[in-house]
């Protein structure tokens, strides 16, 4: 049995400190470790969550083995979080202890050009990367600072975060289901329902169905697409697709996708392909399996470095186009509670989504499973 996850005082730590366990990154390629780190108490504008639960990303996982670079350490790492809020610093008015939240990694100020246009995912004043507000760390570990992921660092027993990131829900949701409309669930069905604004019957493909890509595909369900065609290199993945919506499935080491996709839409190809895997090979062919007018919608980040080249008459000629979709177009505050109805209502999964649990000393066991392909959404269970 685990022990106790809360915070402790072992001793009088610098400037009235506690101290959380937490994984911590300390340098790209190495395992995780599972460390007792000194967690700062709330600043102005802060909260502190007791997390409940965190998703295990493909983000993460990306900034652990060394795919992105520019990823300070020591870092916490894990951006996808839910928990209950045990303090909050002064001047917090939107949650006070007790309440339970989803964590946001995109705090947004309200109050810049793109806040006010509603499109708080492009904020101008958002903290520096892996660092609170201030410019500064909450976590400190043998007296040296220790990095945000994210600004939630959700690898961890508690975390203290923006106020703009912790957005409050009903006490009755499962935490532990709730964590992941924190990353995944936001990301992929937003970049159908708010990025793309896919209608009704149009034509979709989806090109890897992990974690973010069966969010996509429930967002095509919710908006009425069809076809929704899934393009994967594992078949159980594809299978277990299905039931959040897919109608069509494409195995990308056994077929051409791109003659598949055709084939599917008699020769004309999708409407709008998602490319919700880091791959550029996957760019390239979600772009050249799109119909006329139709627009290929990029979610996953390739390595750092890696390019797509791109024929422009190709776009030009038949009006097609390629966008970004960051954090699925997020409006959190109005975002999490319409998702969190959708479940209340049975329309979109979440139970079905996590297939696999672990400890936090499991860490990196779930990052291995998750290169390995054999996890739907895997989560990090603290309580």
């Amino acid at each position: 049995m685990r022990g106790p996850v809360g915070l402790h005082r072992p001793g009088e730590k610098p400037g009235g400190s506690d101290t959380m366990r937490a994984a911590i990154l300390h340098r790209q390629g190495a395992p995780l470790t599972v460390e007792e780190v000194d967690l700062d108490p709330p600043r102005a504008g802060e909260v502190l969550v007791r997390l409940v639960a965190s998703g295990v990303c493909h983000s993460c996982l990306h900034a652990a083995d060394g795919s992105w670079s520019g990823i300070l350490t020591p870092i916490v790492l894990g951006d996808e979080g839910a928990g209950v809020v045990e303090a909050v610093g002064p001047g917090v008015e939107t949650v006070r202890p007790g309440d339970h939240v989803i964590l946001s990694w995109a705090p947004a100020c309200g109050r810049c050009r793109f806040c006010v246009q509603g499109r708080p995912v492009l904020c101008e004043r958002k903290p520096p990367r892996f660092h609170l507000a201030d410019g500064t760390t909450r976590l400190r570990w043998r007296g040296q600072p220790v990095y945000h992921y994210g600004h939630v660092a959700t690898f961890a027993t508690h975390s203290v975060v923006p106020a703009s990131s912790a957005i409050p829900i009903p006490p009755d949701i499962p935490l532990d289901r709730a964590a992941l409309i924190g990353c995944s669930v936001m990301t992929g069905v937003g970049a159908v329902l708010n990025t793309a604004q896919v209608p009704a019957g149009a034509s979709m493909a989806v090109f890897g169905v992990g974690g973010i890509g069966l969010n996509v595909v429930q967002g095509g369900a919710l908006a009425s697409a069809w076809p929704i065609i899934g393009v994967d290199i594992h078949d159980h993945k594809l299978a277990y697709a299905r039931q959040f919506g897919l109608t069509h499935t494409v195995n990308a080491r056994q077929t051409d996708p791109v003659a598949a996709i055709q084939e599917i839409t008699q020769g004309r190809g999708a409407d709008f392909t998602f490319v919700a895997v880091g791959d550029t090979g996957a760019v390239a062919q979600a772009i050249a399996a799109l119909a006329p007018g139709g627009t290929c919608v990029l979610i996953g980040v390739p390595p750092s470095g890696q390019t797509v080249p791109l024929d422009p008459a190709f776009l030009v000629t038949r009006e097609r186009r390629v966008i970004g979709s960051s954090y699925g177009s997020a409006r959190t505050w109005l975002d999490f509670p319409r998702l969190l109805d959708l479940y209340r209502a049975g329309r979109l999964k979440l139970d079905e989504l996590i297939t696999h649990r672990y400890r936090l000393e499991e860490v990196n066991e779930a990052f291995r499973a998750l290169a390995a392909g054999e996890v739907a959404r895997a989560i990090l269970v603290f309580a």
